[in-house]
């Protein structure tokens, strides 16, 4: 027998009445088979890992049955610890319950931050229970919810930026422990993510696989960043020098090098722009701007906004925000306007900062996502959801996530006259042709609220603006041609225009949003031609004046419900009392 000290199988097979002096008989048919019963030594097991399980969630401070003799801070909480546990599952707790004795406190405990005991990376604290959890059980319990999903609905979890952190923190704890089957489980873990989630949101999982020497995770998260063409002034801030040199050799090898005529010429811009970057990294805005006057680079050259927003001193981002030299909706090469990459970064006065300069809120990136849906994926339940008490701050994740929800309700179509790409010429007319013709259209049917919405905008006179004139021959020649003006100079002569014509149309929207729906609805049908009223027959005339007086009827109305709502809301934040004695009306806020 495999087991003769299991009782149900000896109790079987030596009960069996079939079975006499040692005889054997080969007519004897097969013993019946019992249900197999719980192994002692299992449910024995199970209970010590019940048991063990309860010290960890008994080991707090304020716990009646807390028999803990150490603690461990993490993230500004004391987690209590038994020694001769951890010293026993782990060598390194065994070799620094030896060496270091902790700093003594008054009960006599010794107390570790966590901070002291990592060489590399970070622990939370929700991962060092998980931690604790399986050195005390041998069983891996599954990762909170809370704190390894975000809170976008339409979000798998399979590969989001909290599940990404929350399997490398326990790599993390796994290695620097010195817990080598952890190890080999969150190796697997992390394998999972490479080819799922952004190219970003795999910079951490590479770190930790060169710190804890993960060599296939290294090598797999290496090969993705090559493919994914990120930039470099990324690669060179958040890798060790050593994986970066890496990349680079492999990025080498891949490339083949063409450019010897231009190789001069792209190595003094290079350096150039990282002359930008150091003096923002030592935070001298007043070198920046003296770089930008005796060179030819300019902000938006050296992405300098996209490189302050993410990785620079709050105020050091705002100051070279408020230069007004940058375009807050430019991309940079990974496709991310100055907002998504606040959004990353999740610092609500940055982001309101982007937002009062311009910004648009609803510009989505290659994959379609908003900079709200960036926020909500680097956003843990626990942090969105947590409950603050009178006077309390807000949690910052949930404040950016409000602003940049309250921004797109605000003004929900902004998104649609943006300039999403001004790589591709054709794109660039045709966006401009569709604005051109919207603000005219505006000016034909209200000339004073679409005047009010060029004022408010800051835009240029009407001139500007040839739009529907054009068609009938005026000088609106949207695609008339320069010989002395280069490729450069006209997009951005075009981008200029653009620039005024889209914030006209933002102020429209915002001010006068039935008026608004209406021109959304007319232009959506291509019905410019309505206003070219000598066009065509006489037949194709009559239904053209025809829609145009249903036209003028629809926005009269639209713009009554404006005028009524505009009214409804000074009416519900002032106040104006009557005129007694012929002294003067006084009017007064109310906030």
């Amino acid at each position: 027998m495999a087991n003769s000290s299991e009782p149900s199988s000896s109790i079987s097979f030596t009960s069996s009445s079939l079975i006499s002096n040692g005889a054997t008989s080969y007519n004897i048919p097969p013993p019946s088979i019992p249900e197999p019963r719980p192994n002692i030594e299992i449910i024995g097991l199970n209970r010590l890992s019940t048991n063990l399980e309860k010290l960890v969630f008994d080991s707090g401070s304020e716990s009646d049955c807390n028999y803990s003799d150490a603690e461990v801070v993490v993230e500004g909480i004391s987690v209590g610890i038994h020694r001769c546990i951890l010293a026993t599952r782990s060598t390194f707790f065994s070799d620094l319950f030896k060496k270091n004795k902790g700093c003594v406190e008054k009960d006599g405990k010794p107390k570790y931050n966590m901070s002291d005991l990592l060489p590399y990376g970070s622990v939370g604290y929700d991962a060092f229970l998980v931690f604790l959890s399986y050195a005390y059980t041998g069983k891996l319990k599954a990762s909170p919810l809370e704190v390894s999903t975000c809170v976008d609905d339409g979000c798998l979890h399979d590969a989001c930026w909290p599940a990404i952190n929350f399997a490398v923190e326990l790599t993390y704890a796994s290695s620097v422990f010195q817990v080598p089957e952890l190890v080999s489980l969150f190796q697997r873990r992390l394998l999972n993510f490479v080819d799922k989630a952004l190219v970003e949101d795999v910079i951490p999982i590479l770190v930790v696989a060169f710190h804890c020497q993960l060599q296939n995770v290294l090598s797999r998260c290496i090969d993705r960043v090559v493919r994914s063409k990120l930039d470099t002034i990324s690669i060179e801030k958040e890798l060790p020098f050593e994986v970066t040199q890496m990349i680079k050799s492999l990025d080498n090898i891949i490339q083949e090098d063409d450019e010897h005529t231009v190789e001069s010429e792209v190595v003094l811009r290079e350096k150039r722009i990282k002359s930008i970057h150091k003096a923002l990294d030592c935070d001298d805005v007043e070198l920046v701007k003296m770089i930008l006057d005796e060179s030819k680079i300019t902000l938006d050259e050296a992405c300098a906004l996209h490189y302050a927003v993410m990785y620079c001193n709050q105020e050091v981002a705002k100051e070279i925000l408020n230069l007004n030299r940058a375009d807050v909706n430019l991309r940079n090469s990974r496709d991310y306007t100055v907002l998504h990459v606040a959004a990353m970064r999740k610092e609500p006065s940055l982001i309101v900062s982007i937002l009062s300069k311009g910004a648009c809120a609803s510009d989505t990136t290659f994959d379609g996502q908003s900079a709200v849906s960036i926020c909500r994926r680097r956003t843990r339940p626990k942090d969105y959801y947590v409950k603050t008490e009178h006077g309390q701050e807000t949690n910052k994740d949930r404040i950016c996530i409000d602003v940049l929800e309250r921004e797109i309700k605000r003004n929900p179509m902004i998104g649609d006259v943006s300039v999403c790409s001004s790589a591709v010429a054709d794109d660039l007319h045709m966006n401009l042709l569709y604005l051109e013709n919207r603000v005219a259209f505006a000016r034909l049917l209200f000339p004073s609220e679409a005047k009010l919405a060029m004022e408010i905008a800051h835009a240029q006179t009407t001139a500007q603006y040839p739009g529907l004139l054009a068609s009938k021959g005026s000088n609106g020649n949207l695609r008339e041609m320069d010989l002395n003006e280069t490729p450069l100079v006209q997009n951005k002569r075009l981008l200029s225009r653009m620039e005024a014509l889209s914030r006209t149309v933002e102020m429209g929207r915002r001010y006068f949003p039935h008026c608004s729906e209406v021109l959304d609805k007319f232009m959506e049908d291509d019905l410019q031609d309505l206003f070219i009223l000598e066009k065509g027959t006489e037949e194709e005339q009559e239904i053209k004046r025809t829609r145009f007086m249903e036209l003028k009827e629809d926005v009269q109305r639209a713009f009554t419900k404006d005028k009524a709502e505009l009214h409804r809301g000074l009416s519900s934040s002032m106040y104006t009392p009557t005129v007694r004695n012929g002294s003067k009306s006084k009017a007064r806020k109310y906030s």
